[in-house]
């Protein structure tokens, strides 16, 4: 599954560590979310998005296999759903998923 990430897991650091896959941050390639905003998650340091026409949002894309992504997935929590979304990367747009919080969440 092609995932973009445009909060912690921008850091291979927390990435591989998350994943459970070394070198799995090398395959990122820039990508970036128009349309949407990131915003912080009320009551926590992390980021959400929220839908905000003129906005763009950079970030990375990447494809997950399967154990990659439960464990990301368990990363992200509970409050988190993969939402579909449309980014545009240097080869041209591309459909993918971003974890994002329910909007009432969202600050801002």
């Amino acid at each position: 599954m092609l995932l973009f990430f445009y909060g912690t897991l921008l850091d291979p650091r927390v990435l591989e560590r998350r994943s459970g896959e070394r070198r799995l941050a090398r395959r990122m390639r820039p990508a970036r979310l128009e349309g949407w905003a990131r915003v912080g998650l009320r009551g926590t340091p992390y980021p959400t998005l929220v839908p905000r026409p003129g906005a763009s949002t950079p970030g990375a894309v990447l494809r997950a296999g399967p154990e990659a992504l439960r464990r990301l997935a368990a990363y992200e929590g509970a409050q988190y759903r993969l939402v579909p979304v449309r980014v545009r990367t240097p080869r041209g747009p591309v459909r993918a998923r971003a974890w994002m919080a329910a909007r009432w969440r969202a600050e801002g």
